[in-house]
């Protein structure tokens, strides 16, 4: 057998391999293989599709992209290479491109029932994203739903049986109730879901764009990562560690919502206890705090079914008013995504970004939410499409012109949990266990003491929940990507 023989057959055996391991979850691991099968036989459109497919799972839809178009050279008739790439585009929301690729399997296949579905519902969505765009408001003269809502107003009926506000104060005995209606699945009250989420809204308006925490000596100070609508899990972290207080204080690092069925129960119980006591809970913006993701991910039309149409556009608007980053004793910098395309940012910077907006495509607050470490120096492009990868020295330079120690992020999913780089100064925190309830990860979180500010990292596993489906409100047309 030749050489080139021997190739081509060693990497099919490497491609079986790496369907096994797709199989079973294991997408990390099954790029590794498809990448070895690729540089043995570049010139197979499968391997390439495969592996876009892969990187879909893992939310890197950049990189998704790239091999899908790819697949799509080494085959121009491949329609599985469009099919994956128009996948991805429409995971990043970007509905026009992926419609022109869902197109193009459809003219390879015009008689498979299941392309002719995908271009319907891809018409569809593209359709519906024109007519919001006819009809919306230019910025300047938006006005604020908030600002519509008078919830005194709003009657609540005497058979109505669970949690509820006296007054104008969130107390311990209604957050906690409220957490046990949650839990037996049974709904807040519009009155007072209105009256935590506008409550909230001041409070966060008033905040910097970069809020400075201070924990005293002696004291110790709790940072979660994603929670990503996994309610019973959160739930499982205040058991763990006790709920926030002042004496307990917490910081959740974004991604509140989506993917997750439960995230109006996230959003309202973390929204709650910091209408309860401001000090006891930080919570930052991440990517998904945005209306462009909520719309795809499920949170839009969770909040639909168990709330309304009102709420879909007030919790839009609460989202811009996230603060971007935190800093603890000055010395720990806590953001969602990661750092910059430049050199040279300061704090003061950050402070200085208008955040009240829906995410832009690029610039310091985009790479905020955005950005990913990668394990070779300098920076490069970033696997998921947005923001970009940034190397171990670039983490140095940025904490070095800061006068800080540590970068804790979070924004990847991470087999314990948790990932320490970049020689120690950086580190990944995930809360969400077996997120999606397929990828079979722990969750973890970091407790903090002062003064030393050593982080003592703490992971946990998933905990059952009742049996709604991830992604159960997301998007009809992305949920058949799943």
């Amino acid at each position: 057998m030749d050489n080139e023989s021997s190739n081509v057959s060693q990497a099919e055996e490497i491609k079986v391999q790496a369907n096994e391991a797709f199989k079973a979850h294991k997408y990390g691991q099954a790029i590794d293989l498809y990448t070895q099968a690729i540089e043995l036989n570049s010139q197979n459109a499968v391997y390439w599709a495969n592996r876009a497919f892969a990187h879909t799972k893992l939310e890197e839809y950049g990189s998704a992209i790239q091999d899908a178009t790819k697949a799509i050279e080494v085959d121009p008739k491949y329609s599985k290479g469009y099919y994956r790439r128009g996948a991805a585009y429409l995971a990043m929301g970007k509905f026009k491109e992926a419609l022109k690729d869902f197109q193009q399997v459809k003219k390879i296949c015009p008689n498979d029932p299941d392309a002719t579905k995908k271009l319907k519902e891809c018409e569809k969505a593209v359709m519906k994203l024109k007519f919001e765009e006819a009809i919306s408001v230019p910025e300047s003269e938006r006005r604020f739903v908030a600002d519509s809502i008078d919830y005194h107003s709003i009657e609540v009926e005497p058979q109505y049986s669970g949690a509820k506000i006296e007054g104008d104060v969130v107390t311990l005995d209604f957050v906690k109730k409220m957490m046990d209606d949650f839990k037996n699945q049974k709904c807040m009250h519009k009155r007072y879901a209105f009256q935590i989420v506008l409550q909230m809204r001041e409070m966060l308006r008033s905040q910097p764009s970069l809020v400075d925490i201070n924990v005293p000596d002696g004291s110790h100070f709790t940072v979660c990562g994603d929670v990503h609508g996994q309610f019973y899990d959160l739930i499982n972290i205040f058991e763990l560690n006790g709920l926030p207080s002042e004496e307990n204080p917490y910081l959740f690092n974004g991604d509140f919502v989506d993917r997750g069925s439960f995230s109006v129960e996230v959003i309202l119980t973390l929204f709650a206890l910091k209408c309860m006591c401001p000090s006891a809970i930080y919570l930052a913006r991440g990517n998904h705090e945005s209306r462009s993701m909520n719309k795809i991910y499920g949170f839009e039309g969770e909040v639909r079914s168990k709330l309304s149409e009102k709420f879909v556009e007030l919790f839009a608007e609460v989202f811009c008013c996230l603060p971007l980053a935190h800093v603890i004793n000055q010395k720990v910098f806590v953001v969602h995504g990661g750092l910059f395309s430049v050199d040279g940012v300061k704090l003061s910077d950050i402070k200085a970004v208008d955040r009240f907006c829906e995410p832009p495509e690029e610039g310091l607050m985009c790479e905020l939410l955005w950005s990913d470490p990668q394990p070779f120096p300098g920076r490069g492009p970033s696997k998921r499409g947005v923001g970009l990868s940034f190397g171990a020295d670039v983490t140095r330079k940025f904490l070095q012109d800061n006068n800080l120690d540590l970068i804790v992020r979070s924004h990847e999913v991470k087999d314990e949990g948790y990932e320490i780089e970049h020689d120690g100064k950086l580190i990944t925190i995930f809360s969400a266990p077996n997120y999606c309830d397929q990828m079979g990860n722990k969750g973890a979180y970091i407790r903090f003491e002062a003064p030393d500010l050593k982080p003592n990292i703490v992971t946990f596993s998933a905990v059952p929940h009742p049996d709604v489906k991830p992604m159960a409100y997301a998007n009809n047309f992305l949920r058949m990507f799943q």
